[in-house]
């Protein structure tokens, strides 16, 4: 029992850092806001191509630095002339990124639309729906780990996710719609929004089960180092990628006020 729970104090402590940072960056917006998340989108990036072409260091520092610089621009431009900027990194791994180019192209073009997708939410929708969108994340991932940890029980895809488990997957459902209950009163959306939430926190486990399998793949147990007690950049907001991409997508079918500037 003591070794499962060996990652707690570095997990909690790198936690409870970024959750006051993320917080931080919410509440102030704008321009900081920006620059954020085209560092963290570029890091992810940067991970992404030193795990499926290790060898490749250059293209991994070149194709990093080309995607949070394209987002950084997108993030200041019209629409129409920002979405080409957000896909060109994707495209421009075909010659960079010499295999696993589905893999590359996918998750690229994925981690820079959804990035995009929450600055979007906070400059247009406002704070409290992009803060709603991080704490529904982050509470299915507490809740997820405690749960599975404390509880233990069947496995979800023990091929793909050896310690993610049934319980730790309800659990975080649980957690999420908690989080909707909480902020239903803050939303034009009322009651309504603890379904939402809960299908948000399922994205997010599917965004987490896609980077998880995706590792299997290139046979690696972390994107990286870079967060004691989580691994990546990666690892730490593959969540955050699947709920982000999903609330776009159901946004504005559902009636929800996202939109672009």
């Amino acid at each position: 029992m003591a070794r499962s729970w060996q990652d707690l104090r570095p997990r909690v402590i790198s936690g409870v850092a970024m959750v006051v940072i993320g917080l931080l960056v919410i509440w102030w917006g704008g321009h900081p806001l920006r620059v954020a998340f085209a560092a963290i989108a570029g890091g992810m990036v940067w991970e992404l191509v030193r795990l499926l072409t290790p060898e490749a260091h250059k293209s991994a520092l070149a194709m990093a630095l080309a995607a949070g610089l394209a987002l950084l621009a997108a993030l200041y431009l019209p629409i129409l002339v920002a979405l080409p900027l957000l896909l060109a990194p994707a495209m421009a791994g075909i010659a960079w990124v010499p295999r696993h180019r589905v893999l590359y192209l996918s998750f690229t073009a994925m981690i820079l639309v959804a990035a995009f997708g929450m600055v979007q939410l906070r400059e247009v929708s406002g704070m409290v729906w992009l803060l709603w969108l991080v704490l529904v994340i982050v509470a299915t991932d507490v809740a997820g780990y405690f749960a599975g940890r404390a509880i233990g029980g069947p496995k979800f895809w023990p091929r793909v996710s050896p310690k993610k488990t049934w319980a730790g997957t309800a659990a975080g459902w649980v957690a999420a719609g908690l989080v909707g209950f909480a902020f239903a009163s803050q939303t034009p959306v009322g009651y309504s929004l603890i379904g939402l939430s809960v299908a948000v926190s399922m994205a997010s486990q599917m965004g987490d089960m896609a980077e998880s399998a995706m590792k299997r793949r290139v046979g690696a147990k972390d994107s990286s180092s870079l967060i004691p007690g989580h691994g990546g950049l990666l690892d730490r907001f593959d969540g955050m990628l699947g709920g982000a991409v999903f609330l776009l997508l159901i946004g504005p079918w559902a009636g929800l006020p996202v939109g672009v500037n």
